[in-house]
């Protein structure tokens, strides 16, 4: 077990490595001095944020919830108001918003912090904000079976705000169905007044 480590260890320090050099080669691209002061150690930093910003990829994001509980509890259960930050996977650019949970449980249901390790564990990578949406409904559905599960996520675009069209303040919001929310629209309304603020 311990050799597996080393190896772990050995191949997260040469990936750190390699992104460095190339974080330098690309201040380089761009027409910057790589030996003054102020740029000597961002490789180095730039590479430690990469490592928390895009630490979904080491995370299975259905382990993430973790220990379920029996319980006979069959009614709506919301975690609204979960803060996340991701990255665009086409320019590379943050977005940023709330996510909004809400389930109804068929037996069986999660710890509420896990819900929102769910919620880190599908942002922190590379994304587009309707596959965070739809991947946070399927990986409920798929680990928990609730009789239905819905989710609104909201985002605001670094993307959009400080390039290209330039429109800060401008907000995307993007929900997904599952069960009975798919089919009950009085469900879906009452979802939504509760994630009101």
């Amino acid at each position: 077990m311990a050799g597996m480590k080393d190896y772990v260890n050995g191949q997260v320090e040469a990936n750190r490595e390699r992104i460095e050099h190339h974080i330098r080669e690309i201040l380089k691209l761009i027409g910057e001095d790589v030996e003054r002061e102020g740029l000597l150690e961002t490789p180095a930093r730039v590479t430690r944020m990469y490592e928390e910003i895009f630490a979904g990829y080491s995370v299975d994001p259905r382990s993430v919830l973790g220990v379920t509980f029996d319980e006979r509890h069959e009614e709506l259960v919301i975690v609204k108001d979960i803060v996340y930050y991701s990255q665009c996977e086409h320019h590379m650019a943050p977005f940023f918003g709330k996510a909004h949970i809400g389930y109804i449980p068929s037996g069986k249901i999660a710890g509420l912090s896990k819900l929102a390790r769910l919620v880190e564990a599908v942002t922190r990578r590379l994304q587009v904000q309707e596959r965070i949406t739809s991947q946070i409904a399927d990986i409920m559905e798929e680990v928990l079976q609730p009789h239905g599960v819905m989710v609104v996520v909201d985002g605001e675009h670094l993307c959009m705000c400080s390039r290209g069209v330039k429109k800060p303040g401008s907000k995307t919001v993007t929900s997904a169905v599952r069960g009975e929310f798919r089919t009950s629209a009085a469900l879906r309304s009452e979802f939504l007044s509760l994630i009101k603020d």
